[in-house]
């Protein structure tokens, strides 16, 4: 049996998709702090893109566990091997927390997720304005975790197209 060296369309369009959702919540939620005037219609796109993250990590992981990656190249050093897979894991671990945490902040602090349509989700967590604080800096901060490992993820990409020229970031950004 061949060696799989490129992941399918689906996984492709997962992972970018994925992506650039990732990056424009990361972007939204800081737009928010930032500025008390775009604040509400900035969390009224936040919310429903968070738990649109949400539905496609469920899905992407579900993808990942039915169609595994493209093996990594024999060259790789070890140290690097275990790094990456570390990596996916907590980026996994991130997609899944993320929405997750906003979602329960937003249930403590009283405030419904409400997703176009009026549709009102269930809180995830009991009213309290301490656990509200709480889950709020532990929502922050994990947010530029995330971004930091995205630079990782990001950088360890362009190392293998442009140093290493192993084929690693080509399993992802096109078709073979």
């Amino acid at each position: 049996m061949a060696t799989k060296t490129h992941y399918d369309r689906t996984a492709r369009w997962l992972h970018w998709a994925m992506a650039a959702m990732i990056l424009a919540m990361i972007f939204i939620g800081v737009g928010m702090v930032a500025s008390l005037e775009a604040r509400p219609w900035l969390m009224a796109l936040h919310r429903p893109l968070g738990l649109a993250v949400l539905g496609l990590a469920a899905w992407r992981l579900w993808y990942r566990w039915r169609h595994p990656a493209p093996t990594l190249p024999a060259s790789l050093p070890p140290l690097q091997a275990r790094a990456a897979r570390a990596s996916h894991v907590v980026l996994y671990a991130l997609m899944f927390a993320m929405p997750l945490l906003g979602w329960a902040m937003s249930s403590a602090g009283g405030y419904g997720v409400v997703l176009p349509g009026g549709w009102v989700l269930p809180a995830l967590a009991p009213q309290d304005a301490a656990l509200y604080s709480w889950l709020r800096c532990a929502h922050g901060v994990l947010g530029y975790a995330f971004f930091g490992l995205i630079l990782l993820h990001l950088s360890g990409a362009l190392y293998h197209a442009w140093v290493r020229r192993d084929g690693v970031f080509a399993s992802m950004a096109r078709n073979k």
